[in-house]
């Protein structure tokens, strides 16, 4: 049999992962809000990935909480709005050569609504269906450096509270309807809605 496979060399690795925004708490008291990608859960656990030069891990490092927003598919435009911003100002170097600018009011840019929450400082955002209120455990610098002005950051996350809209959660029970919940995904820079349930693991029935 031939190959079908041939070596390539992508600009990113970002082979599919849910759109995560990360709300954080400025010095001042205002929230921040971080689009990401590099999430992954580890038991109650989220571990994030991060540029140590982003508003969102100075805030996260100094605080010590944040939450985790998940926004559906239909809130892509919305994510997009901001997906250009950064709350740290001055711009750092890497993200203006990049075309970033610097928005103090993520919020309002993107059309989002503060939720407060309610074991942490740090809101919510009201339009996402799914939403944990997390604190950070510890971080780790990649032995893979970034850049001269940054570094990547590994940061350990541990889920305080979950919050779910009504209409994702199977009545009665704590499970989300994957019936109903139609998450954002992050594909080679490319936004993703409306996967096909193939079918469930057996895990799926403990």
């Amino acid at each position: 049999m031939l190959p079908n496979h041939q070596s390539i060399a992508p600009s990113v690795l970002y082979f599919g992962t849910p759109v995560v925004l990360m709300v954080t708490r400025n010095d001042d008291g205002t929230a921040n809000i971080t689009p990401m990608s590099s999430a992954w859960t580890l038991g109650s656990c989220v571990v994030l990935g991060l540029s140590s030069a982003t508003q969102g891990a100075i805030n996260l490092l100094r605080d010590g909480e944040c939450t985790l927003n998940f926004p559906a598919a239909s809130l892509w435009a919305n994510v997009e709005r901001i997906a250009r911003t950064t709350g740290a100002n001055p711009v750092p170097p890497h993200k203006a050569e990049l075309g970033f600018i610097h928005e103090a009011d993520k919020f309002a840019l993107g059309g989002f609504a503060i939720q407060p929450s309610e074991l942490i400082r740090t809101p919510r955002i009201a339009e996402c269906p799914l939403q944990f209120e997390t604190r950070l455990l510890t971080c780790h610098r990649s032995a893979k450096q970034q850049g001269a002005s940054s570094t990547r950051l590994i940061m350990e996350v541990d889920v305080q509270r979950v919050h779910a809209h009504r209409s994702i959660v199977l009545p009665g029970t704590n499970h989300i309807d994957t019936a109903r919940w139609n998450p954002l995904f992050y594909v080679f820079r490319h936004y993703f809605g409306d996967a096909v349930d193939l079918g469930k693991t057996f895990r799926a029935e403990h």
